[in-house]
């Protein structure tokens, strides 16, 4: 560590094998909690370069769980975090009502780091119990249209990182690989990033993976589609700017779509929104976002999406997702 460690004080870059080698004796418990911090805080400093990140993820996927779930083409709809902003679960309620229309979700996630509560806070909350037995996560994506993986327990080489990375309580590099390392590997995905030059990465990675995704940056710093400024969604070959008048919503106030101050705070304003009983601007944002990945499977305008989110959302169809899926839990 202490040669890799010298190279990024001096400014200098990992080459993509330096950077998949560096992290799998990280995993292998090579080295010790301070020679971690002081690699994640040169990231800190600086964004890992294309080739980093691509080294990071192949080494993460290469030291996962495996599992292979059959299904109809699926999505992921996970983002980085770490924006700051302090919004609602807005991924993971989204990821329920494209479940809803009928398309497969799965969906990969983890407990807030740098924010009040992540994906896994608000699941667990509200009675979901985490699980890496195929069998049962094969049953709720085929019942339920949605399964869920557990960071945690599908990437045990996180291990030797979690203590860092929670004494920190800052986004490190390994926010930036959470969606780039579901260990499903779905056909599709929808991911937000907290800026440009990220997006721009992720835009690199998936264009040499080939895999179908959709990065969502919202100008104004968040890391979803909020209807707060224009969204700048980036595909393998193109990217496009989109305003709410393209969605046919009206504009957010930044205010409208602040999330909980406490884990209990988060999980209920999550089942509200499901059950119908969030604002006109709440609702808005989570439709605006699955309208984004179910063009994914619709070739339609985004109008025409906006209408297929909206209706799994007042149909109660998402919700019912959600239901079904605590019965197959327990």
């Amino acid at each position: 560590m202490k040669s890799i460690l010298e190279q990024l004080f001096q400014y200098q870059h990992l080459s993509y094998e330096q950077a998949r080698d560096v992290l799998t004796r990280i995993a292998a418990g090579q080295y010790n909690e301070p020679q971690i911090a002081a690699f994640m805080t040169a990231f800190i400093m600086r964004p890992p370069t294309v080739e980093e990140l691509s080294g990071f993820r192949d080494a993460l996927l290469e030291l996962s769980l495996p599992i292979k779930l059959e299904s109809a083409p699926a999505i992921d709809l996970c983002g980085t975090g770490g924006d700051g902003k302090n919004t609602f679960n807005i991924s993971t309620i989204t990821a329920f009502v494209v479940a809803g229309t009928g398309h497969k979700v799965i969906k990969h996630g983890n407990y807030g780091v740098s924010s009040v509560s992540g994906s896994s806070n608000v699941l667990e909350a509200l009675g979901y119990r985490f699980t890496k037995q195929q069998e049962i996560l094969q049953k709720q994506v085929d019942q339920a249209g949605l399964c869920f993986l557990h960071a945690p327990l599908f990437h045990p080489a996180m291990k030797s990182v979690a203590p860092v990375r929670a004494a920190l309580g800052v986004k490190t590099f390994f926010n930036m690989l959470g969606p780039l390392v579901n260990p499903a590997r779905p056909k599709y995905q929808l991911t937000g990033v907290f800026n440009l030059e990220t997006a721009r990465k992720y835009q690199y990675v998936f264009q040499a993976k080939r895999q179908e995704a959709s990065i969502i940056h919202s100008i104004d710093g968040h890391d979803e589609c909020t209807l707060t400024a224009d969204t700048r969604v980036l595909k393998t070959q193109h990217e496009q700017l989109f305003s709410a008048t393209d969605f046919g919503l009206p504009e957010n106030h930044v205010s409208a779509i602040e999330g909980g101050k406490s884990i209990s705070e988060a999980a209920n304003l999550f089942l509200k929104i499901l059950e119908g009983k969030g604002t006109q601007a709440q609702e808005n944002t989570v439709i605006a976002n699955a309208a984004l990945a179910l063009q994914h499977y619709h070739q339609e305008s985004l109008p025409d999406t906006v209408l297929r989110a909206r209706e799994s959302l007042q149909s109660k169809n998402a919700l019912n997702t959600f239901k079904n899926l605590l019965e197959l839990n327990a």
